[in-house]
């Protein structure tokens, strides 16, 4: 059985972060985690506090005003998703908290309701801001025994409206994500256009570390040829083969699981506009799931 990682609760959450002020102390210390603030424009570890201010600071290297004087002012949320935002801070953290603690998500109306904002549109935005800050495209390669696979996400041919069924096979109409997961470690995932072996193929080369020591996928011809760049094995789920020893695909089967399950049982309904931050989501959940300080964790990211 995995271990259980415990995450901060909603009442430590209140303790924590009282006002929107504590909030500002906390991404100070997660900005700048040293104790030295910077100045995010040039970098200048030498900025002034200003003192009539909180959590203002003036920079004189860089930015200069109609008087000829270089300086530039900024605030703890220059830079960040927080910036020039109507809503406050804490609130913002509130939004984040939820989407972390929630193992398959929690949707924008769910966030509306919660914490009271004057549209759906605002629990909207804040939620995708959030998405769009935890996509890690600086991520290390996998290494290990890694899985490959690929899914499709949208609703039943069978099931669509008259004028809206695709024709083809089941997949037609549907969204691809591929994936890559080294095992008892972080996952990969993104959205792909087609199914084609240039394009799984550049996927697999992305993401995975050609110092790997098993790259393990289904029967698909779009891993043909992965060889001899990579050790690379498969399994014939059409002959009902599943495992071989070490070849199966159940880790990034198990992800896949928690992605759509979240999308069925929590959204509903996810456009192909924005399934890509949806993936970033459930990945950033994925990778940060023994992670016992995930909340300060996005809270740098963002």
């Amino acid at each position: 059985m995995s271990k259980f990682t415990r995450q901060m609760t909603e009442a430590e959450f209140d303790r924590l972060f009282p006002t929107d002020e504590a909030c500002k102390a906390y991404l100070v210390a997660r900005r700048w985690p040293d104790g030295t603030v910077r100045c995010p424009r040039c970098g200048n570890d030498r900025v002034w506090t200003l003192k009539a201010r909180p959590f203002h600071w003036q920079c004189n290297r860089c930015g200069q005003n109609e008087s000829g004087r270089r300086e530039y002012r900024f605030s703890v949320t220059v830079g960040t998703i927080f910036e020039n935002s109507n809503i406050g801070l804490r609130q913002w953290f509130k939004v984040i908290y939820m989407m972390l603690t929630a193992k398959k998500g929690v949707a924008a109306l769910e966030v509306h309701r919660v914490l009271g904002f004057g549209s759906y549109e605002t629990a909207h935005y804040l939620c995708m801001r959030v998405r769009a800050a935890l996509a890690d495209p600086g991520f290390r390669k996998l290494m290990g025994i890694v899985e490959v696979d690929e899914t499709y996400v949208g609703g039943k041919n069978k099931n669509r409206h008259w004028d809206k069924k695709q024709p083809g096979t089941g997949s037609a109409g549907k969204a691809i994500v591929m994936g890559a997961v080294e095992r008892k470690g972080n996952v990969v995932a993104r959205v792909i256009a087609n199914t084609d072996v240039a394009t799984m193929q550049a996927f697999v080369r992305e993401a995975v570390s050609e110092k790997v020591d098993l790259v393990a996928t289904d029967e698909h011809s779009g891993y043909v040829g992965l060889e001899p760049d990579f050790a690379h094995e498969s399994v014939r789920h059409s002959q009902h083969e599943y495992v071989r020893g070490l070849v199966h695909t159940q880790t990034i089967d198990g992800f896949w699981s928690l992605l759509k399950r979240g999308i069925i049982g929590t959204y509903h309904n996810v456009s192909r506009k924005y399934l890509p931050l949806y993936v970033a989501e459930f990945s950033w959940r994925y990778n940060n799931r023994n992670n016992p300080d995930i909340f300060g964790g996005a809270v740098a990211r963002c």
